[in-house]
C-alpha cells in the first residue's frame, strides 16, 4: 500500500496479516525497482551509502529541525541534513503537503536514497522525515539486509572499504496533540513576523509559511495523520534496530540531553566491525524464515518425484503409528513417539519426517540413539554377545487444546 492509497483499519485481527502481506509486497516491488534504477544508472559498485545513518522523525512541532543538529553534533557531522521535505519539490508534492498528506512511497524512496549517495555523506547523514508510511519502513528494512549483504560480499576484497557495516539510529521524538498543534500555530505566527520584518527591512531572507502552520484544522489533520500513520508504522522498527522514543516536551536542552544519553547507551551495545564481519556469514534468523515454506514445498515435491517408494513409506508410518499416538495427546500439545521401524535406515527418512510433520503445522525433532542389545550367551565362554539397537525418539509440539471449565 503506497501513500497514495488511502488506509483502511482491519475491522477484525484476522485481515491484519493479509495486509501486511500486501504491504510488503508492495515494498519489495518499490524497493527493487529503485535498486535496479540505481545499478543501471551508477553501477552496483558505486552504491555506496553513508556509514551511519540518523532516521530522525516525530509528530508535527517536536522539533525535528532543532534536534538534527543534535545528532549532527553528536557525531561531528559537518554536512547539511537531508529533509525530506526540501526533497519533494514537485507541484502535486507540494499540493499534498500543504494539505497535510504524504507524498507516493516511490518517489520519496528513490529521492532519499539518490541523496544519501552523494559522496558528500559518505561518513554519516541525519535524514529527517524517512520512513513515514508502512511501505517506507519495510523498504528501509530491505535497504539495511542489502547494505549488509553487500558488506558480506566485499569483505576481503579491494572494494571492502567502500561498503562498511550500516549503522541505523532510529529516533522518534514525540509530543501529544494538544503541544502539537501549539507549537505548530505559533510557528506560523512567528515566520509570518519573520517575513514582515524582511519586507520593511530589507535584511535577511523570508522563511517558508507553512499553511499547516497557519489553520488549526490543519494542523490537526497534519498531527493525527502522524500518529495513525507515521507512528504506527514506526512501531515495527523497534524489532530490528536499536530505537529511540525521545520526549520532545520541554526545554531544548532538556530535549537535547535526552538524545544524547540515548545514542550514547546505543554506542554501548553495538558489535565492533570486525566482530561483525566474523560473525555475518551466519545468516540472520529471520533470512531464513522468509524463505522456508517455498524450500519446504520444494523439497517435498523432490520427494515424491525422485523418492516416491520411501516418501510413501514415510507418510503411512506417520499416519498408521504416529497420528494415533499423537490424537491421544491433542490436549497438551506435545507428544514423544518413539519408533524402530527400518524406514529409518534410509539417511533421508527422518528429514522427510520433520517435512511432513512441518507442512501439516506440527513442530518435529529427530533424536536417533543407539543402543548395544544382549543379544546371546556363548555356552563355552558365558561371554554376552550384544546387536546394535537404534531407536529415533520424535519429539512433536502443535497447538494443544484448552478445557472449558464451567
Amino acid at each position: 500500500m503506497t501513500a497514495d492509497t488511502p488506509e483502511t483499519t482491519a475491522p477484525a485481527a484476522e485481515s491484519t496479516a493479509p495486509v501486511r502481506d500486501l504491504e510488503i509486497k508492495d515494498a519489495q516491488i518499490i524497493f527493487n525497482s529503485v535498486w535496479n534504477d540505481l545499478e543501471k544508472e551508477l553501477g552496483a559498485d558505486n552504491l555506496c551509502f553513508p556509514k551511519e545513518i540518523f532516521w530522525l522523525n516525530g509528530a508535527p512541532g517536536a522539533g525535528k529541525g532543532t534536534h538534527t543538529r543534535t545528532a549532527m553534533q553528536y557525531r561531528d557531522f559537518t554536512e547539511s541534513p537531508i529533509v525530506v521535505s526540501d526533497l519533494l519539490k514537485s507541484p502535486d508534492a507540494r499540493k499534498r503537503i500543504d494539505a497535510g498528506l504524504l507524498v507516493g512511497d516511490r518517489e520519496v524512496t528513490d529521492l532519499v536514497f539518490r541523496a544519501l549517495l552523494e559522496p558528500r555523506y559518505k561518513s554519516g547523514a541525519v535524514v529527517d522525515g524517512f520512513p513515514r508510511t508502512k511501505v517506507q519502513v519495510e523498504c528501509l528494512k530491505m535497504l539495511y539486509n542489502k547494505l549488509n549483504e553487500l558488506r558480506s560480499s566485499h569483505i576481503n576484497t579491494l572494494l571492502a572499504s567502500r561498503f562498511p557495516k550500516p549503522h541505523f539510529h532510529i529516533l522518534v521524538l514525540f509530543i501529544d496533540e494538544d503541544e502539537s498543534i501549539k507549537r505548530q500555530l505559533l510557528r506560523g505566527r512567528k515566520a509570518i513576523e519573520h517575513n514582515r520584518e524582511v519586507e520593511i527591512s530589507g535584511v535577511g531572507r523570508k522563511v517558508e509559511v507553512r499553511k499547516t502552520d497557519l489553520d488549526e484544522d490543519a494542523a490537526r489533520n497534519r498531527y493525527r495523520t502522524f500518529k495513525e500513520q507515521t507512528y504506527e508504522a514506526l512501531q515495527s522498527l523497534r524489532d530490528v534496530f536499536f530505537y529511540h522514543y525521545i520526549n520532545s516536551q520541554g526545554t531544548i536542552e532538556e530535549v537535547r540531553q535526552r538524545i544524547v544519553n540515548e545514542l550514547k547507551y546505543q554506542s554501548s551495545l553495538e558489535l565492533e566491525e570486525a566482530t561483525f564481519d566474523r560473525i555475518s556469514t551466519i545468516p540472520l534468523a529471520t533470512s531464513i524464515v522468509v524463505h522456508a515454506r517455498q524450500e519446504l514445498v520444494s523439497r517435498l515435491d523432490s520427494y515424491e518425484q525422485h523418492e516416491p517408494e520411501l516418501f510413501g513409506r514415510v507418510v503411512e508410518l506417520v499416519r498408521e503409528k504416529f497420528m494415533p499416538i499423537i490424537i491421544r495427546h491433542a490436549i497438551s500439545g506435545r507428544a514423544i513417539v518413539n519408533s524402530e521401524a527400518d524406514v529409518f535406515d534410509h539417511p533421508l527418512a527422518s528429514a522427510m519426517l520433520i517435512d511432513i510433520f512441518s507442512e501439516r503445522g506440527f513442530y518435529a525433532t529427530v533424536d536417533i540413539q543407539r543402543e548395544e542389545m544382549p543379544d546371546a550367551v556363548d555356552p563355552k565362554t558365558f561371554k554376552i554377545t550384544t546387536r546394535p539397537k537404534r531407536v529415533v525418539r520424535v519429539h512433536i509440539r502443535f497447538p494443544g487444546s484448552e478445557i472449558r471449565r464451567g
